[in-house]
């Protein structure tokens, strides 16, 4: 789906040259110049509502998701299975993060189709990879639960390193389409993606949660803490999808009720705003999930992450050492 961006300075339009007495044709029949504004020059609000979110990713989102990174790989040695995953999302949402600078130079200064280009391209990228990233990880989680002996015959590396793969040509397919343009229908496979992997994810991990909710030991309030460990995680990621995602998912099928300009500048700006915004609160929901967070300050981590430090504050030591 095309992302649109307009600013109210653009609302000028250099003066022509008269026309000649010989010019034959009609005199309005001009080429439309090259505008990274795309048409909603006089209606900004919903674009710099999406901006002002995407700041947020420079300030927070870029720190938090590098941080995500030095963490699964000091990690390394003992990884877990869906740590290739999070490395792929967490390195995207960086890549994403840092384009908002550029966007806004090139739009009140540059105004250069390369560089828009280049940003168009950033778009694609986080509009596929972060769906796309996290149902693989919700595929995970959901075999590794529901088919624990399957899972355990699955565990190779070569899987997540193949599927893994095989998103990055799907993401990398998607931006090249999104920075050509012109293609006939382009935005419907946005919304079928979204529409897609929003189902996908909100029914595996409901049933990640049925199934460990009820895997509880008989008399026992207490849940396993490694089960414990694989609640919270998909938990965490079933808020991840119903703030970031469902927005879009709410607006965008419904294009057609809308008239274009308001859909353009307006509901688009709007939706994507939302799923931008996943870049800095993926990685802030992982940090926060960890029992355990040495790049941080005990203060720090209990300002940010309260229900996780009750959680630890509960378990006991040798329960901690098995998670």
């Amino acid at each position: 789906m095309e992302r649109n961006v307009s600013s109210p300075l653009n609302v000028t339009i250099a003066p022509t040259q008269l026309p000649q007495l010989n010019t034959t044709g009609d005199i309005n029949a001009t080429v439309k110049p090259f505008s990274v504004f795309d048409g909603c020059d006089h209606q900004v609000e919903g674009i710099l509502f999406d901006l002002t979110l995407q700041c947020i990713n420079v300030f927070i989102g870029i720190p938090a998701n590098l941080l995500v990174l030095a963490v699964l790989i000091r990690n390394r040695k003992e990884p877990s299975t869906s740590d290739m995953f999070l490395g792929c999302l967490a390195f995207m949402d960086f890549y994403f993060s840092t384009m908002p600078p550029l966007n806004f130079i090139n739009l009140y200064h540059w105004q250069s189709k390369g560089v828009w280009s280049a940003i168009k391209f950033s778009y694609g990228v986080k509009d596929t990879s972060g769906p796309l990233f996290l149902s693989c990880i919700c595929l995970d989680r959901f075999v590794a639960v529901l088919f624990p002996i399957q899972f355990g015959q699955l565990k190779h590396i070569k899987y997540r390193l193949s599927l893994s793969v095989l998103v990055l040509c799907l993401t990398f397919a998607y931006s090249a389409a999104k920075t050509v343009g012109g293609l006939p229908n382009f935005e419907k496979v946005f919304t079928g993606e979204i529409l897609a992997t929003f189902t996908w994810m909100v029914v595996c991990n409901l049933s990640i949660l049925w199934a460990l909710k009820r895997s509880r030991s008989a008399g026992k309030d207490e849940m396993h803490p490694m089960k414990r460990k694989a609640f919270k995680m998909v938990l965490s990621i079933l808020c991840i999808i119903v703030f970031n995602y469902l927005p879009p998912v709410a607006l965008f099928p419904f294009e057609d009720y809308y008239s274009p300009d308001v859909f353009r500048c307006y509901v688009q700006p709007v939706g994507f705003a939302f799923l931008n915004i996943s870049s800095t609160i993926q990685p802030l929901v992982y940090l926060c999930r960890l029992e355990m967070l040495s790049f941080l300050s005990e203060t720090c981590v209990k300002k940010c992450c309260p229900c996780v430090t009750a959680g630890n504050n509960k378990t006991p030591p040798e329960q901690k050492l098995n998670t």
